[in-house]
């Protein structure tokens, strides 16, 4: 285990228990107290828990994750995810991405897939993936403009909200924190939700993209309902009832 998924890790099993103890996660995790105290002092110094003797408590039992630290989970199955999505789109086509983790592999799938010189435009506010694409000569980028949060590299405010309301989308990837078949998609933050939303808005087509640890799940911040989404990517460890009632709603399921 290296340390990007040791910091995932301690993370994770922080916002479970809202507390942990360095000889018990040392143990779980099979390296030394030592380590593992280096590591809390590393996550107490970007405020992202707060260390006591002996171990740490979160600063909320549930919060958001920082996407660095996401980037190690599920990560074979947002390859397949990705890769489904990408054979979704055309030569030609405009393209919404949001921000994570799960939308950043369908950026990359889209460039690695593209064909010759066929030129594809991508909308995004996420300042990670329009960092990937602003060197790729088959990618048109545009970029929403907005204010930057750190947490998940995404621009937003009514900066980013203008541009988006002069454009159309043919297809908007969203990548969720949570979905559910009666309460739709949804997010952490309140802002991130809102340009999300418009996303969906402007699209002809509204795809979202997301491993089955999302899926019957509810977040803090409404992004759409679920007539809103026309297709849902998952992986194959979704819920076969979360499933049924995703299909029941009228929902295209893709499970890859």
């Amino acid at each position: 285990m290296n340390r990007y998924e040791r910091l995932n890790a301690l993370l994770e099993i922080l916002g479970e228990r809202g507390r942990i103890e360095v000889d018990e996660v040392s143990e779980r995790l099979q390296v030394s107290g030592a380590t593992i105290r280096r590591d809390l002092d590393h996550l107490a110094e970007q405020r992202l828990l707060t260390r006591t003797h002996g171990g740490a408590v979160a600063h909320a039992v549930a919060y958001d994750l920082p996407m660095r630290y996401k980037t190690v989970r599920h990560a074979e199955e947002k390859q397949r995810i990705a890769r489904a999505a990408a054979e979704m789109v055309w030569p030609g086509a405009v393209v919404g991405l949001n921000g994570g983790t799960t939308t950043t592999e369908v950026a990359r799938t889209l460039v690695a897939r593209s064909d010759g010189d066929a030129v594809i435009t991508v909308v995004t506010n996420a300042l990670n993936i329009a960092n990937e694409l602003s060197v790729r000569p088959q990618v048109k980028l545009v970029v929403t403009g907005g204010v930057a949060r750190a947490q998940s590299y995404e621009l937003m405010s009514s900066l980013a909200e203008k541009i988006l309301n002069e454009l159309s989308l043919d297809i908007t990837f969203l990548g969720v924190d949570a979905i559910d078949a009666v309460a739709g998609a949804s997010a952490h933050h309140e802002g991130e939700a809102a340009i999300n939303r418009l996303l969906a808005e402007r699209a002809g087509k509204v795809v979202v993209v997301t491993d089955s640890s999302k899926i019957g799940a509810r977040a803090f911040a409404s992004i759409c309902a679920t007539p809103a989404i026309d297709v849902l990517i998952t992986d194959t460890g979704a819920d076969e009832d979360d499933v049924r009632r995703f299909r029941e709603r009228g929902l295209q399921v893709v499970q890859a």
